[in-house]
């Protein structure tokens, strides 16, 4: 019986090595936007460097995204040095107490310019925290991360501190609106400029992201509420088929123009877009979304590039093109309405635009997340799980 096996067992183990070969069962896929996003933007620690600004600032929502990116290219080494990082000086030392602080870079100089004994040059400069405050945005894109780690790789810590997130994240940065109920709110302070009157922003809660923490093993029902809020925010704000930065939400009236911001969509709203060309084919919300965007899809038909800044309220839009990110951020949601031949204009547009000039943190992120996906790095299904490519086929290049 066993002399029976042996042939059988080869024959396995021959197939399983052909899988391989063909990325069936690959362990990493090739991804060289990521690769040059590493080289060039994150430090050999594990933090994403924002070189535009004086500060050298690192921000949560950087981080976050090098999370995601990092396992859906299943490398695991980068995962744990930004996890690490991330925890280290944004969390003081622990994420399961403290959520990340938004921002961390290069503080104004410091010491003593008149003392000659001093140890502390008087240019010296100190890194450390620069705002303190918590990001939603951020904190529920490593939630989601830190869960979707842990099932893929089976690594039970992950998913136990992306538990605690998630009870942090639902204490500290949401509130029950009325009208509204459980609400994500962008952070802990300084989002309810008056009574009854609070500010939101749509493109903070990505709906596969909260679909995913709502049906999450332990979640409270609390998450349940933020995900059905999260649709609302996301469809009932843009009446002019244009997604706002941000929006007033009121106890006496619903959903406002957001004042402070003059109601404009631009470099947060992109995101909404891309969040809502993602959405898996099955998911409950894709039907009642997709055609809310649709005048931002006849702009790009209309002149070959989306919108660098829309007026929301009337629809209005300015001068200037969306830059490389602005294309490869709307490319899924153009795709996802059967678009193909606009989503590929605006992928083209996007890699001729970075041939003329290197992209910039915000773009490049913008770029690995509708990039990638439209080249099948990643993709959610209906619960909002993450499935990278390594867990199946590689893309075909």
């Amino acid at each position: 019986m066993r002399r029976a096996l042996i042939p059988r067992l080869i024959g396995l183990i021959a197939s399983a090595m052909v899988l391989c070969s063909q990325g069936a069962l690959a362990e990493t896929c090739a991804w060289p936007a990521w690769d040059a996003f590493k080289q060039g933007m994150l430090s050999a620690d594990g933090r994403v460097i924002d070189a535009s600004s004086p500060q050298q600032v690192t921000v949560s929502e950087g981080q976050s995204y090098a999370l995601f990116f990092a396992l859906v290219a299943n490398d695991r080494a980068t995962f744990d040095k930004v996890l690490d990082w991330t925890q280290d000086n944004l969390a003081q030392g622990d994420l399961t107490t403290h959520l990340p602080a938004w921002e961390w870079g290069r503080r104004p100089a410091t010491g003593v310019a008149n003392s000659s004994t001093s140890a502390t040059p008087p240019d010296r400069q100190a890194w450390g925290v620069l705002d303190s405050a918590s990001a939603s945005d951020s904190d529920v894109w490593i939630a989601y991360t830190l869960l979707e780690a842990g099932r893929l790789w089976r690594e039970r810590r992950y998913v136990a501190l992306g538990t605690v997130m998630m009870r942090n994240i639902a204490a500290r940065e949401t509130a029950s609106l009325p009208g509204l109920g459980r609400t994500l709110l962008p952070g802990p302070v300084g989002f309810k400029p008056s009574e009854g009157v609070w500010r939101l922003n749509p493109s903070y809660v990505p709906l596969q992201v909260m679909r995913r923490l709502a049906g999450s093993e332990g979640a409270a029902a609390s998450w349940q509420a933020l995900l059905h809020s999260s649709i609302r925010l996301v469809t009932e704000t843009a009446p002019q088929g244009y997604s706002p930065d941000w929006v007033e939400y009121r106890a006496d009236g619903g959903f406002r123009p957001d004042a402070a911001s003059n109601a404009e969509g631009a470099y947060n709203a992109i995101r909404v877009y891309l969040w809502a060309g993602m959405l898996s084919t099955d998911d409950p919300a894709r039907a009642t979304l997709l055609p809310v965007f649709r005048p931002l899809a006849d702009f790009v038909a209309a002149h070959g590039y989306p919108p660098e800044r829309v007026d929301t309220r009337t629809g209005t839009v300015g001068p200037n093109e969306g830059n490389l990110g602005f294309s490869a951020a709307v490319a899924p949601y153009l795709a996802a309405l059967g678009r193909n031949d606009l989503a590929t204009a605006q992928v083209q547009r996007a890699h001729a635009l970075a041939q003329q000039a290197p992209p910039g943190y915000y773009s490049s992120v913008l770029a690995l997340f509708g990039l990638g996906y439209l080249d099948q790095q990643y993709r959610f299904d209906a619960n909002g799980f993450v499935i990278p490519a390594w867990t199946t086929t590689c893309p075909a290049h």
